[in-house]
């Protein structure tokens, strides 16, 4: 039997005080309430700056055993070198996050949304990733969503992302695991889900999970506190109630 694993991408928003951050909770403590309720989190922090050794201690002082952190790329690798020459910008990376120890979860590479489709880039960025981490690929362009990126993909055992922003699911799925993001209903990072519309996504992970295969899945919607109530949600419908109750 596999895994579900539920939570949010991020967890630094002021505007979920009182929702999950009791008020005159310091930030300082959010991670680790966070932590109360979840048991992972997507951090986006890692697409923009690589984290100090001291960060990510804390990150994982904070979190109890078990907790997965999901680290997205570095945008310098994939919006700046655009997948070109990223050997040594790898070998940082994974330098930096690799003290996480057995809290380091899939990473998360998310392409530019105008990047044309080159196989054989992806395919040569690939060779360069560590074999002992999980790899996802978000494409925002649906170009990449071709049989021959899933071929790609498929030999190195790196996930498709299922997301939203483009409106069309992956052509297969090629990995051993799933990976799903949920960026909004009305627009990007806003909007609620709500149950009928993960009934289908609840259902899919079921059977996915029943088969032996682990499934990671992120709630961006985190305006007026969406995130948090889709998660309970999916939560619920795939019978993995979470420890917390917030009220809209």
């Amino acid at each position: 039997m596999g895994r579900i694993l539920l939570g949010t991408s991020g967890f630094a928003y002021p505007h979920w005080r009182r929702l999950l951050y009791p008020e005159g909770l310091g930030r300082e403590r959010w991670l680790a309430r966070y932590a109360e309720v979840f048991t992972t989190v997507e951090l986006n922090a890692t697409f923009y700056r690589l984290p100090s050794k001291q960060v990510v201690d804390r990150w994982r002082s904070e979190t109890p055993r078990g907790f997965v952190f999901a680290c997205k790329g570095s945008r310098f690798l994939t919006h700046v070198r655009r997948l070109l020459e990223a050997e040594v910008g790898i070998e940082r990376f994974f330098a930096a996050v690799n003290p996480l120890g057995p809290k380091l979860g899939p990473v998360l590479w998310q392409l530019p949304p105008r990047m044309a489709p080159d196989a054989g880039r992806l395919a040569a960025f690939l060779e360069h990733l560590p074999l002992d981490v999980r790899h996802v690929f978000e494409f925002r362009d649906p170009r990449w969503y071709s049989d021959e990126v899933s071929r790609v993909l498929a030999r190195r055992c790196a996930a498709f992302c299922e997301h939203d922003l483009v409106d069309k699911p992956p052509p297969r799925l090629t990995a051993p695991f799933r990976y799903l993001r949920f960026h909004g209903t009305s627009a990007r990072h806003a909007g609620r889900y709500g149950r009928s519309a993960l009934r289908p996504f609840a259902r899919s992970l079921r059977r996915w999970t029943s088969a032996g295969g682990d499934a990671f899945a992120y709630f961006n919607n985190d305006a007026a506190g969406n995130a948090l109530f889709d998660a309970l949600d999916l939560s619920a419908l795939v019978g993995e109630e979470l420890p917390l109750e917030v009220h809209a």
